[in-house]
């Protein structure tokens, strides 16, 4: 049986939560480096401009699928943006392979329960939840079709 997205997160927040901030932010490179590249279909929309985030300063496309009712993320963002792409990895991780009732239900206050709040600006913060709310958002918007 797999783990549930609340599941996912949680086991996720107690990796970070005994951590200093810059090792928080180490293991947010970490997740960096398992962000799985775009698949090639989306390429073509990536380079047009196609779903990206644009309440995000970094360049974040994602896509979100739904394959017999569980939610699939594929997501670029710029490699010099390290942390940002981490946090979609996460993201990704989290996510992919719920339900999109999950997914929608889901609070997505990751920033805080991950402790990243004291090691990332204002604005980054910011980012980064719109990210989050992007997701849940074509998450529903996928379900609703």
């Amino acid at each position: 049986m797999s783990a549930t997205l609340a599941e996912r997160a949680d086991a996720i927040a107690t990796e970070f939560a005994d951590l200093d901030p810059r090792e928080r932010l180490e293991l947010l490179l970490e997740f960096a480096e398992k962000l799985a590249p775009l698949p090639p279909q989306y390429a073509a929309e990536r380079d047009a401009g196609h779903n990206r985030v644009h309440e995000c300063q970094t360049p974040v496309f994602l896509w979100v699928d739904l394959e017999d009712g569980r939610v699939h993320v594929h997501a670029d963002v710029a490699p010099e943006a390290p942390t940002v792409k981490g946090f979609v990895s996460l993201l990704a991780d989290i996510v992919s392979g719920a339900t999109a009732a999950e997914v929608v239900a889901f609070q997505p206050n990751l920033v805080e329960r991950f402790g990243l709040a004291q090691s990332l600006g204002m604005v980054r913060m910011r980012g980064l939840q719109a990210i989050a709310h992007h997701i849940r958002r074509k998450v529903a918007d996928a379900a609703a079709k």
